[in-house]
């Protein structure tokens, strides 16, 4: 560890231990839940709002208190969501305004939020790939296993890398009171215009839970079978061999997970989580005209190679001690093993006279992930008026991306390692107005070895080295209440990110350049400002924001041929959200969402940001409105209408039509369980997806939505 850096962590720490020393002695605190799921919908009739607080923050913070926007998703939101689909993408983008409309494919490549990239987490374990993004990040999990989704808008460095959009961070279910609880759950889906085996899908969840004496326990499995799409015209929508597809996909997830509690103050945890989609592998793209407004299909078919998956392993360690010293200690020691297979495809890029003189190879990247994360948390200063917050993370990331048909390295195995102590701190100057501030030091290496790139690419020595990189990243927010019913928020972030290191390393075709010196590994560094204001009186709740995101060096994506390079310019995004919620009754809540995002860059490096980004990099404009009603004890319903705007960009075949989805569902309580039906694109809306339209021109990746379906389920806890 640097001198520098030796001192700052130490600083960090001992300024902890010194305060406590003259701090006022505290009333002993109960233990704050982390993983606690609050409601945090009220009826029109209550009258006090119960905190939920953010684990993701790190800091023990609630909504009210945060300077930048913050969205809790319920149970009861992603329970009515996965009544309508099972696409984590989807289920985002119906309650996020500011995320992308999803590819409805395995792949998420193009997906952002807010224009940048989030940071996915299982309970704080980062699922994103710092080295090689594969767009899969968003499909690392079945939503059945998470209780709630903190959602941080807007770059920041929280939890080090990667968040240059945000944070998504899922929490998995908790065990619930009892020693022994079961739940089961089953649905199928089907489309409205043709039913038959083919185009049939289906879910069948169990679990249970409880607890023995000073142990508590869940395990919980799903396994999903999805059948071939059709769209609003009853045709097949096309399948993506190359990318993957949720589309003909078999999907499993099992989740495992214990707590021993060794007194009221003290716990330590473990859990595990396993998930796969993989492709069947029965049907093949047919290749559509874009120009002539048709789409992409499917016909039966085996496409050639091995079919296209995501397969993760998560798992952690977690001790929380709340009365550590008079502090909150939490320590997380985590592993993730990452493997994102992509179909098997003829490209340009995978030319080789001797090995694929078609072109036809099919990639796999690899990901491994080994990381620690503690955070010591000491309230209650200077008259109950300062928290600290103070910790020290560590990430080890391996990747390499493999050409499995013919055994080659497209990407050589690199290696990133990355460690940064933070300090965070939270003062309440006046009643009602509190001031924010941190700062995180971020040292991060790469390895690579010398390697060789792919015969397409010149079949060029690259060599190697260990370029690092040292930033300081700060923020600053406000916060004011000058009532109870009134927040007004402002802050300033900076994130951290790596470009596609991959994919740079792979581009390479010139002789002579070294990993050490080469200008496009540097890393991203975003600088985000946002004020906004927040309003609930139990019956009205609104939020408004607006804000802007920019980066010196920014990474875009940029087709040539049928491959992607990285581009590396200077970037800003800028935008605004507005959510808001009325009760017209106590069984009847309205709903808004809008984001509205523009997004330019600086494309012949002149200092000027000159042009648009297309829809690979930035989303359209997005309108959200639902409804949730109560009719009866036993029955309920939920509709909601997304508006997605059309959009125009700098290239002239690109352009975004816009279009309108409407979602409708319901629930009946049984004596025993409960039933759940929706009906997915209610009005049979015959749509281009976003992707297909603004991201890139391709006939063979021109698909269509898919059309109406009906979904039927039951569920019984026992």
């Amino acid at each position: 560890m640097k001198p520098g850096l030796t001192s700052l962590f130490a600083i960090s720490c001992s300024f902890l231990f010194v305060q406590q020393a003259f701090a006022q002695t505290q009333t002993e605190q109960p233990k704050v839940e982390s993983e606690e799921s609050i409601e945090n919908e009220q009826s029109a009739d209550e009258t006090m709002t119960v905190p939920v607080v953010i684990s993701a923050s790190r800091t023990n913070s609630d909504v009210k208190s945060s300077p930048q926007k913050v969205t809790i998703i319920t149970r009861e939101e992603i329970e009515q969501q996965l009544a309508i689909t099972t696409d984590s993408s989807k289920v985002l983008a119906n309650l996020l305004p500011a995320y992308t409309p999803a590819r409805e494919k395995l792949s998420g490549s193009g997906e952002t939020f807010r224009g940048r990239t989030p940071l996915f987490m299982i309970d704080g374990v980062p699922q994103s790939n710092p080295l090689r993004p594969t767009g899969r990040a968003a499909h690392t999990i079945d939503f059945s296993m998470v209780e709630r989704i903190e959602v941080i808008h807007g770059a920041n460095a929280i939890h080090g890398l990667g968040a240059t959009g945000g944070i998504i961070n899922y929490i998995t279910k908790r065990p619930e009171a009892g020693t022994f609880n079961q739940h089961m759950n089953l649905q199928t889906t089907a489309p409205t215009t043709e039913l038959n085996s083919e185009t049939d899908s289906y879910k069948l969840g169990y679990g249970f839970n409880g607890s023995l004496e000073d142990v508590d326990y869940l395990v919980s499995a799903t396994v999903e079978d999805q059948g071939l799409y059709l769209d609003a015209d009853g045709d097949p929508v096309g399948v993506d061999n190359t990318q993957g597809d949720l589309m003909d996909s078999r999907t499993y997830d099992f989740l495992s997970k214990g707590t021993y509690w060794i007194d009221d103050d003290q716990s330590i945890g473990a859990e595990f989580n396993f998930f796969r989609s993989e492709g069947k592998q029965n049907y093949v793209s047919v290749t559509g005209d874009r120009d002539a407004g048709i789409a992409t299909t499917s016909e039966k078919g085996t496409p050639p190679g091995e079919a296209p998956r995501n397969q993760v392993y998560t798992t952690s360690l977690n001790y929380e001690n709340t009365d550590f010293m008079d502090m909150d200690l939490k320590i997380q020691a985590y592993y993730q093993d990452f493997e994102g297979r992509f179909g098997a495809t003829e490209s340009t890029s995978f030319v080789d006279s001797s090995l694929a003189p078609t072109g036809l190879d099919q990639s796999q990247a690899s990901s491994t992930k080994v990381g620690s994360k503690v955070t010591l948390i000491k309230d209650g200063l200077l008259d109950d008026r300062l928290k600290l917050t103070t910790g020290f993370d560590v990430l080890r990331d391996t990747t390499e991306q493999a050409l499995i048909l013919t055994n080659r390295l497209y990407v050589p195995e690199t290696e990133f390692f990355n460690y940064a102590p933070f300090l965070q701190a939270d003062f309440e100057v006046l009643e009602g107005l509190q001031f924010h501030s941190g700062i995180r030091y971020e040292v991060a290496e790469l390895d690579v070895p010398t390697y060789q790139t792919v015969a397409s690419r010149n079949g060029v020595t690259v060599d190697g080295g260990t370029p690092s990189f040292e930033e300081t990243l700060l923020n600053f927010g406000i916060t004011y209440s000058p009532v109870e019913t009134v927040s007004l928020f402002g802050n300033y972030a900076e994130g951290f990110g790596m470009p596609d290191v991959g994919r740079v390393l792979r581009g390479i075709n010139q002789t002579g350049l070294d990993v050490d010196t080469f200008l496009n590994l540097e890393p991203i560094v975003t600088e985000n400002i946002e004020l906004g204001v927040r309003y609930n009186n139990n019956v009205w709740d609104a939020e408004f924001s607006v804000y802007q995101t920019s980066a010196d060096l920014g990474s875009r994506l940029e087709q040539v041929g049928d491959d992607f390079f990285v581009q590396r310019e200077k970037s800003r995004m800028r935008g605004l959200e507005l959510s808001g919620g009325y009760w017209l009754n106590e069984d009847n809540k309205v709903g808004l969402g809008y984001s509205y995002i523009e997004g330019k860059y600086d494309s012949d490096d002149n200092g000027s940001l000159d042009a648009k980004f297309n829809g690979l990099n930035v989303p359209p404009n997005r309108l959200i409105a639902t409804w949730s009603s109560t009719w009866t004890d036993n029955f309920s319903t939920f509709l909601q209408v997304q508006h997605n705007f059309s959009k125009s960009f700098d290239e002239a075949d690109l352009n975004f039509s816009g279009y309108t989805i409407t979602d409708l569902a319901a629930t009946y309580a049984l004596p025993t369980g409960k039933i759940n039906m929706a009906i997915e694109n209610l009005l049979n809306e015959d749509y281009v997806t976003y992707y297909s339209q603004a991201a890139l021109a391709n006939d063979d990746r021109y698909f269509n939505g898919r059309g109406r379906t009906v979904t039927v389920g039951y569920s019984v806890d026992f």
